[in-house]
């Protein structure tokens, strides 16, 4: 009887080895459906979830620029003629089509950063997008992506409400947490919050980015370019020998820390003991940005 009973719990064991490990090793299916910030935020995703051994599969519905309305007409015109190459800018798809790749575990939508601080926007296109959504994968999992407001130095910020801008960062950043919380509560969504992760750095105090005021970037000459230490976004940089000043879009490390919170809200697990680092990210800023992610995150 002893040796039957000691049988037993060995097979049991591997038994539930076995499951938990093919449960662990199951791919998470994720479809975002965004524009260039969403891009930015997943950049370095598949990176993350390599390194911790994760299965990741990512399908794209993105378009830069791409409000929620512009991403429902652009299913409105696929569903009134299949045919009609407006109704697919997704590489020549539908998002019906590619919500039908699926099943999809995850489903990420959001609003142009130009408008997400404007809650008006964001109707009644969200909830027209999470009908369409569920109606074609009734079990996946709608999640909003929280983009981030623009550096501290744009020359203007995200629209508020009609005819009216935000009047800086700070701003930008309360409105627009403020209107996807708003939808999240309405829809009954949950939020990848990085533009709180964004936050956290710019109103902290050992990684902040300040404006360097000593450039003068109207009289600017090649190759020169300010000081732009700790900034999440690109900023200043020079394109064939030209100035280029782009507030909004993040840079190496806005898309690093942008990863780190998905990696830690898609997985339940702390990016700390994450070791990947993309090129031109300091080691001790890659460390807070991590620490960040770790604690905008919630399980």
């Amino acid at each position: 009887m002893k040796r039957t009973k000691k049988i037993f719990l060995v097979v049991l064991l591997l038994v539930s080895q076995f499951c938990f490990g093919q449960d662990q090793d199951k791919a998470i299916r994720l479809l975002v459906i965004g524009n260039s910030f969403s891009g930015n935020a997943t950049a370095y995703l598949p990176n993350l979830a390599k390194e911790r051994h994760k299965q990741l599969v990512i399908g794209k519905a993105e378009v830069g620029g791409c409000s929620l309305q512009q991403h429902w007409e652009y299913a409105e015109a696929a569903e009134a003629n299949p045919d009609d190459p407006k109704g697919k800018p997704y590489n020549g798809k539908s998002l019906r089509m590619l919500l039908l790749e699926g099943p999809w575990d995850v489903v990420t939508i959001q609003q142009y950063s130009y408008l997400s601080a404007d809650l008006d926007s964001y109707s009644p296109y969200a909830e027209k997008l999470y009908n369409y959504i569920k109606a074609l994968q009734p079990k996946t999992r709608i999640i909003l992506h929280q983009n981030w407001a623009y550096r501290s130095d744009a020359k203007k910020f995200g629209r508020v409400a009609a005819k009216q801008l935000a009047k800086n960062q700070t701003e930008m950043w309360q409105k627009s947490r403020a209107a996807y919380h708003a939808v999240a509560k309405q829809l009954n969504l949950d939020i990848i919050p990085v533009g709180d992760a964004f936050n956290r750095v710019a109103s902290g105090t050992e990684y902040v980015y300040k404006k360097d005021p000593a450039f003068d970037d109207e009289n600017a000459v090649y190759p020169n370019l300010p000081d732009q230490v700790n900034s999440l976004n690109m900023g200043y940089y020079w394109k064939d020998k030209k100035l280029v000043f782009d507030p909004n879009h993040a840079n190496e490390a806005g898309r690093y820390l942008g990863s780190l919170v998905w990696y830690a809200f898609l997985f339940k697990e702390s990016p700390e003991k994450i070791q990947y680092v993309p090129d031109n990210v300091p080691a001790g800023f890659a460390a807070y940005l991590r620490q960040t992610a770790a604690k905008t995150v919630q399980f």
